[in-house]
């Protein structure tokens, strides 16, 4: 049940990061290591840094 429950939140944080933009470090790490086992992960700044950078490349993409 615990178990259970630990789950369903992670699943919850991982939405909620996903809605306010925060990067998912996490989700990227596994990602690596089940699609590219050979390459090595960035660093979690370089990862934030690339994501952001991305983010806002295109102002006028974005609603605000």
């Amino acid at each position: 049940m615990i178990d259970r429950s630990l789950r369903w939140l992670a699943r919850a944080a991982s939405v909620v990061r996903r809605v306010i933009g925060v990067p998912d470090y996490d989700c990227y790490l596994a990602h690596m290591q089940h699609h590219h086992p050979e390459l090595p992960p960035m660093s979690r700044e370089r990862f934030i840094r690339t994501q952001l950078e991305a983010r806002f490349e295109k102002p006028g993409a974005r609603c605000c």
